[in-house]
This record gives structure tokens, sequence and C-alpha cells, in this order.
């Protein structure tokens, strides 16, 4: 009978350590735009135009905010194990350039290696105004009323602004 209970409970702390380790398994997503080799070698710099690149690659992920003639696609491999930060495996940007006309003047590719890590600025911007608390903003209301109920103020002059009946 002893032997009958300690297999059972080492069979259930086996089976709670299998699903424990099953929950650390890494999560690998994939986002964006994943370039196609083949369809990134048919793009031909002076030949294809915005329209012929959209039906080879889809609509672009995003457009350069400063040049409204450069089209990008984006995508991002990254893995994540139970509560961690996400880690990134492998991150590509096609960037295809179009002159005036409309014209593919060039197809760039970068990967991880291109990319620069950019630190950003947790400072705040100042306004103007003071912070209240909760008591402040609520005795503050104090005093501003209408006597006479809800009821605002007519115009009854018949014109903009507040003119005298």
């Amino acid at each position: 009978m002893k032997l009958n209970m300690c297999a059972r409970r080492s069979a259930l702390l086996a089976v709670v350590a299998i699903v424990g380790l099953a929950g650390c398994a890494p999560t690998v997503d994939v986002r964006g735009f994943v370039p196609n080799a083949v369809a990134l070698k048919q793009i031909k710099p002076g030949v294809d135009n915005r329209e012929s690149v959209r039906r080879m690659l889809g609509t672009p992920t995003s457009t350069d905010p400063f040049h409204d003639a450069t089209w990008l696609y984006i995508s991002r491999r990254t893995e994540t194990v139970a509560f961690y930060q996400p880690r990134v495996l492998e991150q590509s940007v096609v960037a295809v350039d179009f002159d005036p006309k409309g014209i593919v003047a060039k197809v760039d590719q970068y990967d991880m290696k291109d990319g620069r890590r950019v630190d950003v600025v947790a400072r705040e911007t100042p306004t103007r105004g003071r912070e209240l608390t909760v008591l402040g903003q609520m005795f503050s209301n104090l005093g501003r009323f209408n006597s006479k109920g809800s009821e605002l103020p007519t115009n009854t002059s018949g014109g903009r602004g507040g003119g005298r009946p």
C-alpha cells in the first residue's frame, strides 16, 4: 500500500515538473513583412514603378517619414521565454526608393548588423498650471455654482456675445 502511494506521488510530481518546464518553452513570434528573395530580385530599378512593386511585395509596412518616395518593408523575429523581455533573433528592413516619377531608383536590404541602438530620453515636458489633489479639485469648485440651480444664464439680445437685453 505504501509503495503504491509513493509511486502515485512520484508520478504526480513528474507530471507537475513536465508541465512547469513546458510553460518555460520559448515562444517565437514573426511580425511584419518577411522578404521573398525571388520577388526582391525581380524588382528592376529604372523599370518597375510603385504599382508593380505593390503587386510583387504588397503594401509597405511604412513609408519614410522624411522622404515620401521611400517604402519600407520591415520584419522581426523574436523569442520570448516565460515573463522575460523578448530577444530579437532576426530583423530585416527592405527599403525601396522611387524617383520623382514613381520609378524604382534602388532597393536596399538591411539586417541586424546594420541597426543601431537608440537610447530614449526619459524627460518630461513641463506644463503650465498647477496640479491639484482630489480634495483640492473638490474644494476649488465651491462657490462656482449658479444660485438658480443648474440653469446657465441665457443671452436674449439675439446676437453673439454678452450683450444686455
